[in-house]
């Protein structure tokens, strides 16, 4: 484990709209052409931010029916970002991407689907709802109880929860594991490489 965000510094989330649905994803020791190539996403884009993958996600949905993914490198490790997917918190693509390296994923849907999912060497080690932490799920499910609650989640299952303090919790947990702060500069200049994965009857987040 490493660093010490919290929730709060990343209120900048909230006040960006179009980040309603997402998944976002960082894997290690992957560039974002192997990662792309290795989910079956057809990458030939170039794109400047997260929100220059908004539209082509849109009309990857509306007209092709498949998912789209873009990637950027952040020393040793790959940001994947989807505005409207959820390839990051599919278990059958993410398990097998997982082996030899940890993956972990932030997926936040407008459905109710808010999963947070640490892999690793082919096993969830940690998977639980952002707003259910207290039931948690994988071979580790107590192994990171103290950054939890240092990062903003509410364990003690009360139900009185702070939803959009939880969802933001989920990017300082990740920030925990993975070193990688996320920060609005990163997300207005990050070059990424976008592409259409595989369609989307093919996957559902678990």
């Amino acid at each position: 484990m490493t660093d010490t965000t919290t929730a709060a510094d990343y209120a900048w989330i909230r006040e960006q709209d179009q980040y309603e649905e997402y998944c976002v994803t960082l894997v290690q020791g992957l560039t974002p052409e192997e990662l792309l190539q290795a989910l079956g996403v057809e990458s030939g884009m170039r794109i400047t931010g997260v929100d220059g993958l908004i539209k082509p996600s849109q009309d990857s949905v509306l007209h092709h029916h498949r998912e789209f993914a873009g990637a950027t490198s952040l020393g040793g490790w790959s940001l994947m970002f989807e505005p409207d997917g959820y390839l990051g918190a599919t278990d059958e693509v993410m398990l097998p991407l997982s082996r030899g390296r940890t993956v972990v994923s932030n997926h936040h849907g407008i459905a109710g689907a808010c999963r947070f999912c640490w892999y690793r060497d082919g096993a969830i080690l940690l998977d639980f709802d952002q707003l259910f932490p207290d039931d948690r799920d994988g071979s580790h499910p107590d192994g990171l109880l103290t950054e939890m609650r240092e990062s903003g989640f509410d364990l003690s299952g009360s139900g009185d929860l702070d939803c959009g303090g939880q969802f933001l919790a989920a990017f300082a947990l990740a920030h925990r594991i993975t070193g990688i702060h996320l920060t609005p500069e990163l997300f207005a200049s990050a070059e990424f490489i976008g592409g259409l994965g595989p369609r989307r009857p093919s996957f559902s987040v678990r």
